[in-house]
């Protein structure tokens, strides 16, 4: 792995982790299905247009349309539209930590479901990823966080790892930017669908959320997305997912920063553990040095 390649997976695993905390600053002066709704019919746009300025074709593959309105309904729509309307009533580094347990699930659901192999050291990770998670959310629940809040993160969490799961290598043929604005477009429609039923609509305008939506909208949605399929193009899908390890670290230390909220010693210890249990689980799928399948 390159300068290069590293400099790429810090920045992507940097801005996806920082979501977060914008979420947490938009749901404070907007309903969060309609904001979320609204984001991604922007993004989705954009990812349209550039994708048309890119050569990219309408005409996707059966499996690409199959990836495109799966994800858009599981990620954008569950995954994403549950942790914004959880944000509500908890923090976003609790928000950042569940989500961030995606890669051990995917994994756990790979090995218990689809008999995939997984070596020591990625069992070891997933008992140690998931202790982590333990201890951090004992700790919120004796400070009386909300249990719905906590739930629905893990729904959302349990949704992108269906996903994940589901479409596995369905998205190769090129068109990866077409792809992307289409799943955001398909994420929209579902979200303004459920808004009016799920939440009363409302937009306080204020400089926070303007510049939080603006933010969300760019970064994240685009600038992210865009990042994390170069990525996979120059390094390949398993090492590239090594960065995700990064998430629980930047995701509490960004809402600390940004929102002041605060890390107790056990939420510290628990992020730490949680941290080097995705490493761990990652690294375990590295392939083999002098593998025929290494990319």
């Amino acid at each position: 792995m390159d300068l290069r390649a590293i400099a790429m997976g810090l920045v992507f695993a940097l801005i996806w982790s920082s979501a977060f905390t914008s979420a947490r600053i938009i749901v404070a002066d907007a309903s969060p299905l309609f904001s979320l709704a609204l984001r991604f019919l922007i993004s989705g746009i954009l990812g349209v247009i550039i994708a048309r300025a890119m050569g990219q074709s309408w005409r996707l593959t059966r499996p690409q349309w199959r990836a495109t309105i799966l994800f858009g309904i599981c990620q954008n729509a569950l995954y994403l539209g549950l942790n914004f309307y959880a944000m509500q009533t908890i923090e976003a580094s609790v928000a950042a930590i569940i989500a961030s347990t995606m890669p051990l699930l995917v994994a756990l659901a790979g090995w218990l479901l689809l008999g995939e192999k997984l070596r020591p050291l990625g069992v070891i990770g997933l008992l140690a990823g998931f202790a982590g998670v333990a201890l951090i959310m004992s700790s919120r629940i004796s400070a009386g966080v909300d249990m719905f809040g906590i739930a629905l993160c893990g729904i959302g969490a349990l949704a992108l790892t269906f996903a994940t799961l589901a479409v596995r290598g369905a998205t190769s043929g090129g068109n990866f930017m077409m792809v992307v604005g289409l799943q955001m477009l398909v994420g929209s429609a579902t979200l303004f669908v459920a808004a009016p039923i799920f939440e009363t609509i409302y937009i306080q305008p204020t400089v926070p959320l303007a510049l939080a939506f603006a933010y969300t909208t760019l970064f994240p949605g685009l600038l992210a997305t865009l990042i994390w399929f170069l990525l996979l193009d120059r390094i390949g899908a398993v090492r590239a997912a090594t960065f995700h390890f990064l998430n629980p670290v930047f995701g509490v230390t960004i809402a600390a920063i940004l929102l002041g909220e605060k890390l107790g010693s056990l939420d510290a210890v628990g992020v730490c553990i949680t941290t080097l249990g995705i490493l761990a689980v990652q690294l375990s799928r590295q392939p083999v040095r002098g593998s025929k399948t290494a990319t």
